[in-house]
């Protein structure tokens, strides 16, 4: 089985019905709650943060996951971060691009890491174009990679025959 990530709108989290509507295509379609993963940026949740941690709340009880996208770029506290239903964080691909030319960049990268795991987080590193990131991601402790060194966005025919093909990366 894979997951399917959504990225949802600060209007997506508002709406009340959101889990409901979710609910009724996974049962309609037949897809277990557990392969859907929903990415929400930092600033979709301060427009009305109650609002939208109730929603994130009742989309977590039904079985689907949370990921907060662009992890470091928007405006959530620390404190508020660990308040959030979430199951992953992505480190925003400008913090990942530059990991191999500048190492503040690979310092901010591993804070994050370390902020995710003792936080219970997943981590994932947006932007992983070249294999030198990849490496030094994998050594870091990085959960998971997406970018560019794994593919380019793909239209669905192209997907199914990308798929059909795919290996995963070794570093050993």
């Amino acid at each position: 089985p894979m997951k399917l990530a959504v990225n949802l709108s600060t209007r997506d989290l508002m709406d009340q019905e959101l889990p409901h509507k979710l609910e009724k295509l996974l049962s309609q379609h037949a897809v277990n709650p557990g392969l859907l993963v929903l990415e929400i940026t930092e600033s979709a949740i301060i427009v009305d943060p109650t609002r939208a941690i109730d929603t994130l709340r009742r989309i977590v009880a039904m079985g689907a996951r949370v990921s907060i996208d662009d992890f470091g770029t928007g405006y959530t506290s620390l404190g508020a971060i660990r308040k959030l239903p979430a199951h992953e964080i992505k480190i925003d691909k400008s913090f990942v691009l530059g990991m191999s030319g500048d190492k503040s960049e690979e310092v901010i990268a591993r804070v994050i890491l370390d902020l995710g795991r003792n936080l219970g987080f997943k981590v994932v590193a947006e932007g992983v174009e070249t294999q030198s990131v990849a490496r030094r991601l994998a050594v870091l402790g990085c959960d998971f990679a997406q970018g560019y060194l794994i593919s380019k966005p793909l239209p669905g025919d192209q997907f199914a025959a990308w798929i059909a093909d795919y290996r995963p990366l070794s570093f050993t």
